[in-house]
């Protein structure tokens, strides 16, 4: 449903019509801005509404409203026009270091003097992809997640340039739109969120290459124990629950054990050499079929809802 807010942000740009830039769009609509949505590739924004419309029904929202919303969400692939009023630029494009760059110089010409401009990227230094504009302070890094009209949590990464005020006005409006955002102080490769994935992902691909379970179980054991309260007790909190003196017990036991390799692991490099890229082809480290894909996505939307009323 829309929502009731008064924000002091009502027109908002975002750059790409894909997977993050389609939810990101249909978030601040519910909440009465004015989106538009750029993007140089006519098929993707052709099919924008639609994609825009399947996932609010998911979220059981009534065909009124999701008309509503959706006639606050604009398309174009000028960006000039994209970028006349914007008061707040999210750049939601696919991860390459150039393609940003160039994308940040631009809109950096094209919008207004006051707009802030942020980079939806999961893993790139937002200093790397901001170093070649000429006012750096008013851009950041806004790092929502998958999907983004449904996961709280937007990581707001500072760099040494970033004013303050525009930190404060980013995650006052992240909050007006219902969103939970968190700051990152310092900005390093994988932000908070990634870094603390894939440190689990690099462990839990090891436990499968050194022969000590598969697949099916690693997934088991996560989906089975501490993944269950992961969603209302976080690590550090779990660590205080058992207690510290408990916590440097198992470190010391355990630690000295983990994978510590720098480098991606040897089973998933052959992975993608031999071609199995995972649900996108039918075969990654498990094997999948056609109608997993879609499958697991419901059951996400689904898991992601009920969570709302427990949390």
């Amino acid at each position: 449903m829309q929502m009731e807010v008064t924000l002091q942000v009502k027109n908002v740009t975002i750059i790409g019509s894909g997977l993050m830039g389609h939810g990101i769009a249909l978030k601040f609509a519910q909440y009465n801005c004015n989106v538009i949505v750029y993007d140089p590739n006519d098929v993707s924004l052709d099919s924008l509404f639609e994609r825009i419309e399947i996932s609010l029904s998911q979220m059981e929202i009534k065909k009124e409203e999701i008309k509503k919303i959706i006639s606050l969400i604009n398309k174009t692939n000028n960006l000039e026009q994209a970028l006349e009023k914007a008061e707040f630029v999210i750049e939601a494009v696919p991860e390459k270091l150039d393609l940003k760059q160039n994308i940040f110089k631009e809109i950096e010409k094209l919008a207004p003097q006051d707009c802030i401009f942020a980079s939806n990227t999961s893993v790139i230094q937002i200093t790397k992809i901001v170093e070649q504009m000429v006012n750096k302070n008013r851009a950041l890094g806004t790092h929502w997640w998958n999907p983004p009209h449904l996961i709280p949590l937007v990581e707001v990464i500072k760099t040494e340039w970033t004013d303050e005020k525009t930190m404060r006005r980013t995650i006052q409006l992240l909050k007006d739109i219902g969103k939970t955002p968190v700051r990152v102080e310092k900005d390093v490769p994988g932000f908070i969120g990634n870094r603390l994935q894939h440190a689990l992902w690099r462990e839990a691909i090891s436990l499968v290459e050194n022969g000590i379970c598969d697949a099916e179980a690693v997934d088991t054991v996560i989906k089975s124990s501490f993944g269950r309260r992961l969603a209302v007790l976080g690590p550090l909190e779990n660590a205080d629950l058992v207690g510290t003196d408990l916590t440097l017990d198992v470190h010391e036991n355990v630690l000295h054990d983990l994978d510590r390799n720098q480098k991606p692991s040897k089973l998933l490099q052959r992975l993608v050499k031999e071609g199995k890229l995972g649900m996108k082809n039918g075969e990654g480290f498990k094997k999948w079929k056609e109608k997993d894909f879609d499958k697991i996505k419901h059951k996400i939307s689904i898991h992601l809802k009920e969570l709302e009323n427990i949390i």
